[in-house]
């Protein structure tokens, strides 16, 4: 998976390509983890994603957490309908905010 950073002015926009699964979703875990000190705007670009697992989910979720702990946002964007229809068989899109 490919993740591509953009600070747009306080708000932290993450462009996700290729698969959120198991082997990847630690690398997000992992970015989330360093670049959200600094910022209450989240956005996730989810256009190039191709597929994501509960290992995916899990990191989704913690994210959100983490953003309502600190009054902050988070958007999920461009999502497929693949993946949307794991939102919604999850129950996510209850969690998410998906535009």
């Amino acid at each position: 998976m490919t993740i591509t950073k953009v600070d747009e002015g306080g708000v932290l926009k993450l462009s996700l390509e290729g698969r959120l699964d198991t082997g990847t979703a630690s690398q997000l875990e992992d970015e989330l983890g360093i670049s959200l000190a600094d910022h209450k705007e989240l956005e996730l670009d989810f256009s190039q994603l191709t597929y994501l697992s509960s290992a995916g989910l899990r990191v989704l979720l913690a994210s959100q957490k983490k953003m309502n702990e600190r009054k902050g946002t988070m958007v999920v964007e461009n999502v497929n309908d693949t993946i949307m229809e794991v939102f919604e068989i999850t129950g996510f899109t209850d969690i998410l905010t998906i535009k």
